[in-house]
């Protein structure tokens, strides 16, 4: 699945896995955010969100350690890479 299509098509969730406070300092619209060290405290309601997720962060990295922990769960979720990327795509919608 191209990530590009999912977020410019609107067809699942993007979620944030930064900080807080790094969400409060400039996200993507729509976006809801659930920092990396809490994706597993909070599966029950990730099972929940309408999928694909896009999952993004500062770089690309916690995003990558978040879809490797949502996939062994069996939730369809692709790394969208920084936040920047992700808005970008969305803005092209």
């Amino acid at each position: 699945m191209n990530v590009e299509k999912i977020i410019t098509e609107k067809q699942g969730t993007i979620v944030d896995v930064r900080t807080p406070e790094e969400f409060m300092g400039g996200n993507v619209a729509g976006s809801i955010n659930i920092p990396l060290q809490e994706i597993e405290q909070q599966m029950a309601a990730i099972k929940n969100l309408k999928s694909p997720l896009v999952l993004c962060c500062a770089s690309g990295n916690r995003s990558s350690m978040a879809t490797l922990i949502l996939s062994k769960q069996g939730i369809e979720c692709y790394n969208g890479g920084s936040w920047f990327n992700v808005n970008h795509y969305q803005s092209k919608s």
